[in-house]
């Protein structure tokens, strides 16, 4: 409550100050209390943005929406008007709560019979016969229970240890898949093709001749 009596002074009583020249009232505020002299319209003003900020409403929304009004009250042609369409409208952030977060176990179906009553020491010792050991004997299973358990982890850290070395089943062999092209190669048609490169060399060496000569001729 004390924030929002601070939020209703304003920083150096500046929103108490706007809060004064809007409604044309005179507010003051004292303790827990809120005093405001004026006329009836001024009052239900000042009675409406005080009740919202102890709603946790800031009260700069409300101020904002008067300042608009005052402005509109001078403009003769917007007097008879709907204002609405002027007004501000400031939604409503929706936080998420505390309570929205936290993962809830679901509700197990009812049922008009209480839960089964949980077994004492006593009765497991009885279940177990270990009631009527005396100490010696307990002490003894104790340790012959715990070599137990020790065992059986021993032997699946081992298995798990030896698990990579662990040779796969190669009963059924893997088929390799052959990207490889097939060697058929026409012999024919590859030396032919030679012969035509050969003869293309051989044209181009004839006609490149005569300049060859010329630019011999030129440098003697």
């Amino acid at each position: 409550m004390v924030k929002r009596r601070e939020r209703l002074i304003g920083p150096n009583g500046s929103t108490l100050k706007a809060l004064e020249l809007l409604t044309n009232c005179y507010v003051l505020i004292q303790g827990n209390t809120c005093a405001a002299i004026g006329s009836y319209n001024g009052l239900a003003k000042v009675r409406k943005i005080v009740d919202e900020t102890m709603r946790n409403i800031h009260p700069i929304y409300t101020i904002k929406t008067l300042m608009i009004m005052r402005e509109l009250e001078k403009d003769p042609q917007l007097k008879n008007e709907n204002w609405h369409r002027f007004l501000p409208s400031f939604a409503a952030k929706k936080s998420k709560s505390v309570s929205s977060t936290i993962k809830r176990k679901p509700k197990k179906p009812y049922t008009p019979f209480p839960p089964p009553q949980p077994e004492s020491k006593i009765d497991k010792e009885l279940a177990s016969g270990e009631y009527f050991m005396n100490q010696n004997e307990r002490v003894a299973r104790k340790n012959q229970l715990r070599k137990e358990s020790q065992a059986a982890a021993e032997e699946r850290r081992q298995l798990k240890r030896q698990q990579p070395f662990i040779p796969p089943d190669e009963t059924k062999p893997v088929e390799k898949k052959s990207n490889v092209k097939s060697n058929d190669i026409d012999v024919e048609a590859l030396k032919k093709k030679i012969k035509d490169g050969k003869k293309r060399k051989t044209l181009v060496g004839k006609k490149n001749l005569p300049t060859a000569r010329k630019s011999m001729k030129s440098k003697k």
